[in-house]
């Protein structure tokens, strides 16, 4: 699988959910960083610490296919060198269920790695009954004084 170049880490994130909306575990793992050093934490789940565990994971998830339907809200986000993370709710609906869209806050991380940005950690956790802030408020630049 050739290795996606990710200019910065909105388009890596970007592809990260759609592989999710499609399913495509191609997709998704062309998101990973190809480093064991990886983890990736789903709602309600242990850590996955390595790249094959993480691929097996989202098999299972994508197995019957593109059922789920994200709608991402309140990203927040922090960047600094070669480092970035992202705070988002994902709210996720199952296809053909019609029950209300789970709330899961997500943090995810990504790298520079090899001149390309990659995911290194995803961790979901279910939100619970607190609604998402309309919108979060930018971090200000280091050193950027009010």
């Amino acid at each position: 699988m050739a290795a996606a170049a990710f200019t910065d880490p909105q388009e890596a994130e970007q592809a990260f959910y759609d592989a999710f909306r499609r399913a495509d575990l191609d997709a998704m793992m062309a998101v990973w960083a190809q480093d064991e050093e990886v983890f990736c934490v789903h709602p309600g789940g242990s850590r996955l610490s390595s790249l094959e565990a993480i691929r097996e994971s989202f098999s299972q998830i994508f197995a019957a296919g593109p059922t789920m339907r994200f709608d991402i809200r309140a990203a927040q986000t922090l960047r600094g060198g070669l480092i970035a993370v992202h705070s988002v709710y994902e709210y996720i609906s199952i296809l053909g269920e019609g029950r209300p869209p789970t709330a899961v806050v997500a943090t995810n991380v990504y790298a520079n790695v090899g001149g390309g940005w990659r995911m290194v950690a995803h961790h979901g956790s279910l939100a619970g009954e607190q609604e998402a802030p309309v919108q979060a408020q930018p971090v200000p630049p280091p050193g950027l004084l009010h």
